[in-house]
C-alpha cells in the first residue's frame, strides 16, 4: 500500500480521513503512513506517539506524516520524535497541494519539516468532496468545522479554528452523490454542529439543513447527527425529530458534567436541568429515542457530592452510550491553571461513570429483547435505527435494512433471531 492514513479521534476526523487519503494517493506519495491525531486528552496524544513508534518498528522504511488537532497543538512534539519524517496542520490537511508538498520535501527536503499555519485567520470551510467510504455502507458529511466558544477544559478551538460552515448547496449536493453510490445512512459532522449555519448569510440553523436534506434527496433512507450541543438545538431541528422518520432516534449530547459549579466552571452554557429538560422534552417529541453522552470526570475542584451529580445525571437524562473522560489538563486552557483533583481520584471517578453507564446499557438491552427493529447490516453486524449494535444469526448483505425480531444480547449487543 502506498498511502494508509490512521485515524484518532472523532467522527470528524474519520471524515477528513477519507479525503487526506485521496489526495496523498493522488499526490504519488509512496510508502507513506499519515496519522490523523486527536487533542482532546493528553491519553490522545500519547496513544498517537505510541502508534507511531510501533508502526515505525514495523515499517522502518515508511515514511511517517502527523497531522490533526494534536499536530495542531503541538506540533514541536511530533516534529521531535525521530520516527516522524514531517508534521501539517489541521489547515492544510485536505488540500492536494499539501500532499503534492509533501512528496516534493521527501524527494527533495527543501522546506521545513513542521507546516502548520495559523487557523484563525481562516473564515471558511470546504467540503471534503470524498465520493466514497470503502467497505461501509454510512458516510460522514463535514458540514461545519472549528469552535467560537471557549470551555476552560478544551484544546480543540485551538486545533481546529472559529466555527465555520459549508454552505446548504454544496452539503444536499454530496449527500445526493453518496445515496447515487448507494450509501444508506448519513452521518452528518463538525466540531460544534449546533453551530452550523451561524456564519452563512441568513444565519440558518441545523434544523433548516436537516430538513431541506430529507426534503431534497428523498431517496436517503436514514440520516444520522454526530455530537449536539442541546442548548444550541432550535425549533426546526426539533420539528424534524418529531416528525421525519428518516432522521435518526439517537443523539449524543454534550454534556460533560451534571454540577451547576462545574458546568460553570467549565465555562458551558446550560444547567443540570436544561439538559434533563432537553431529554424530556425530546421523549415525548420522539418516543423511543436514545441519548449519548460525554461526561468528564475529576474536573479541577470536583468534590465527591459535586461528581455524585454526575452519576445521577445518567438516570436523570436516561442515558444509554457514555463516552467518559478523566479530566487531562491540556497545556495552555484554563482549567489546567485551577486546583487539581488529582489523576488517581479522575480514574477512579471515570471508572465509576463507565460501570453506571455499562448498567444503563444492559437495561437498554434488556428492554429490546422480543421487540422488532430496522436495522441497517454493515458486515456480519449491524445498527438499529437508535444506534444500537446488533449481530446477526447469520451473513447479511451488507448495505440491505432488515426488520428483525429482538432474541437477546449479549451485555454489549442485541441479538438478533435467526430468519
Amino acid at each position: 500500500m502506498d498511502v494508509e492514513v490512521i485515524t484518532f479521534g472523532c467522527r470528524l476526523n474519520m471524515a477528513e480521513s477519507e479525503m487526506i487519503f485521496r489526495v496523498a494517493e493522488a499526490s504519488g506519495l509512496t510508502n507513506t503512513v499519515i496519522f490523523n491525531s486527536c487533542a482532546v486528552t493528553a491519553e490522545a496524544v500519547a496513544q498517537t506517539r505510541q502508534t507511531i513508534r510501533r508502526v515505525k518498528r514495523e515499517r522502518p522504511d515508511a515514511k511517517i506524516v502527523v497531522t490533526g488537532c494534536a499536530a495542531q497543538t503541538e506540533p514541536a512534539t511530533f516534529a521531535a520524535m525521530p520516527e516522524v519524517d514531517r508534521v501539517v496542520g489541521n489547515g492544510m490537511k485536505t488540500s492536494p497541494e499539501t500532499w503534492i508538498e509533501t512528496k516534493q520535501y521527501f524527494d527533495f527536503g527543501a522546506q521545513e519539516k513542521i507546516r502548520v499555519g495559523d487557523l484563525e485567520s481562516i473564515r471558511e470551510t470546504a467540503l471534503h468532496l470524498a465520493d466514497g467510504f470503502d467497505g461501509r455502507v454510512r458516510a460522514f458529511v463535514q458540514v461545519q468545522n472549528g469552535c467560537d466558544h471557549r470551555c476552560t477544559f478544551c484544546i480543540i478551538p485551538y486545533g481546529r479554528g472559529q466555527s465555520r460552515s459549508v454552505p446548504m448547496g454544496e452539503i444536499i449536493a454530496q449527500v445526493r452523490r453518496l445515496v447515487e453510490k448507494e450509501y444508506r445512512e448519513i452521518v452528518l459532522t463538525g466540531v460544534d454542529l449546533t453551530a452550523w449555519g451561524i456564519d452563512l448569510p441568513g444565519r440558518p440553523r441545523l434544523g433548516v439543513l436537516v430538513r431541506a436534506i430529507l426534503k431534497h434527496v428523498p431517496e436517503l433512507p436514514r440520516l444520522r447527527l454526530s455530537s449536539i450541543d442541546s442548548i444550541e438545538a432550535d425549533c426546526d431541528l426539533l420539528t424534524a425529530l418529531a416528525e421525519e422518520e428518516r432522521l435518526m432516534p439517537h443523539l449524543h449530547l454534550s454534556l460533560q458534567a451534571g454540577d451547576d459549579l462545574i458546568l460553570k466552571r467549565m465555562k458551558r452554557r446550560h444547567l443540570r436541568t436544561d439538559a434533563i429538560k432537553f431529554c424530556e422534552q425530546i421523549r415525548r417529541l420522539r418516543p423511543g429515542v436514545i441519548f449519548g453522552a460525554d461526561l468528564i470526570a475529576g474536573f479541577p475542584t470536583e468534590t465527591e457530592e459535586q461528581f455524585r451529580r454526575s452519576e445521577f445525571l445518567i438516570e436523570d437524562c436516561g442515558l444509554t452510550f457514555l463516552h467518559v473522560f478523566p479530566f487531562s489538563p491540556r497545556p495552555g486552557t484554563p482549567a489546567a491553571r485551577m486546583p487539581q483533583v488529582g489523576r488517581k481520584t479522575a480514574k477512579d471517578r471515570a471508572r465509576r461513570l463507565r460501570e453506571k453507564g455499562e448498567i444503563a446499557l444492559r437495561h437498554h438491552l434488556e428492554s429490546e429483547v422480543g421487540c422488532r427493529r430496522r436495522v441497517l447490516v454493515e458486515r456480519k453486524h449491524g445498527r438499529s435505527e437508535d444506534y444500537t449494535e446488533v449481530r446477526f444469526a447469520q451473513a447479511e448483505t451488507p448495505g440491505s435494512i432488515l426488520d428483525v425480531t429482538i432474541a437477546g444480547h449479549d451485555g454489549r449487543r442485541l441479538i438478533a433471531a435467526f430468519r
